[in-house]
């Protein structure tokens, strides 16, 4: 981890923001998680909790066939949301969240990991948008079936980087018994899934409290070889932290210049378990990292 908190250290020190893009940090060695056989069909009970003041209402998947049942949304990348380009491969930041991609794929030929949770220390420091690409980037791979999940209940906006509905998604499906097939959209001819906020709840942190929330985060991956779930920042809300516990794996998201060394070591030690695969360094100039790429393919010409 010397590397990582060199890089935090760094980060602290520097004040530049202009023209910067994310970096990848290495990832330490986590504890193997061993699944456990499903039926086709699996209840997830009912919900115990009144939460909204809504019905308690019965809960299952249907496994069997489940994608062939997803809804095909159009792919619209919204233009500020500064997604990787799926038809320019060689661009940057696609470089970089390509070689995360490899390094998640290398742990998980040797771990039983599936779940990924995405969350940063505080706000603005790029979660969301290494969420979304490393899913895109993932979704490449002719194998993958890769599943975005907004779990940010409090401030969603995935949904609105592919220009996609909020609702139904998460909450309802939750809350109202809305198919989870119904709730999942499949973003264009790709590989790529997404599962949406929902309608707004007054309760986040209650809703997450649910056992079925567990219990969905760990089925998930009957269907998808990744799950990659967005969250809030540590240490705005207890969320992630909690929905940590469910997840094979955590990766913190750091903004060079932004992220302070102090909150990144109090958002670590939030967490209940010791399931960190990684820093996410975002904000690096591109100037002193990339000369290297744009060297090598500049000698394709």
């Amino acid at each position: 981890m010397s590397r990582v908190h060199d890089a935090l250290r760094r980060a602290e020190q520097s004040g530049d923001s202009d023209d910067r893009r994310m970096v990848p940090e290495s990832f330490p060695p986590t504890e193997e998680r061993n699944g456990s056989a499903r039926p086709i069909t699996e209840s997830l009970g009912y919900l115990d909790l009144n939460v909204n003041a809504r019905a308690a209402v019965p809960l299952e998947i249907e496994f069997a066939g489940f994608l062939e049942k997803v809804q095909q949304i159009p792919f619209r990348v919204a233009p500020e949301s500064h997604l990787i380009d799926l038809d320019r491969l060689h661009e940057m930041p696609g470089e970089e969240f390509r070689s995360l991609r490899t390094r998640l794929n290398h742990i998980q030929g040797q771990q039983n990991i599936h779940t990924i949770l995405v969350t940063s220390a505080s706000p603005a420091e790029g979660k969301t948008f290494t969420a979304a690409n490393l899913a895109m980037a993932q979704a490449q791979l002719a194998e993958n079936a890769v599943l975005l999940a907004d779990f940010d209940l409090r401030r969603p906006v995935v949904h609105n980087l592919f220009q996609a509905e909020r609702s139904p998604g998460l909450s309802d499906y939750l809350l109202d018994g809305v198919p989870l097939e119904n709730a999942i959209k499949r973003i264009g001819n790709t590989n790529l899934y997404f599962l949406p906020a929902g309608s707004p709840v007054k309760n986040p942190l209650e809703l997450l409290n649910l056992r079925q929330v567990k219990t969905l985060v760990q089925a998930l991956p009957r269907i998808f070889n990744w799950v990659i779930i967005d969250t809030p920042p540590l240490l705005f809300s207890a969320d992630a932290n909690l929905l940590s516990t469910f997840t094979d794996g955590v990766l913190m998201v750091v903004r060079i210049g932004a992220t302070t060394y102090d909150n990144v070591i109090r958002a670590m030690q939030s967490l209940c378990e010791n399931n960190v695969l990684g820093i996410v360094a975002n904000g690096a100039r591109a100037s002193e990292l990339y000369s290297k790429y744009t060297y090598y393919y500049s000698k394709q010409d």
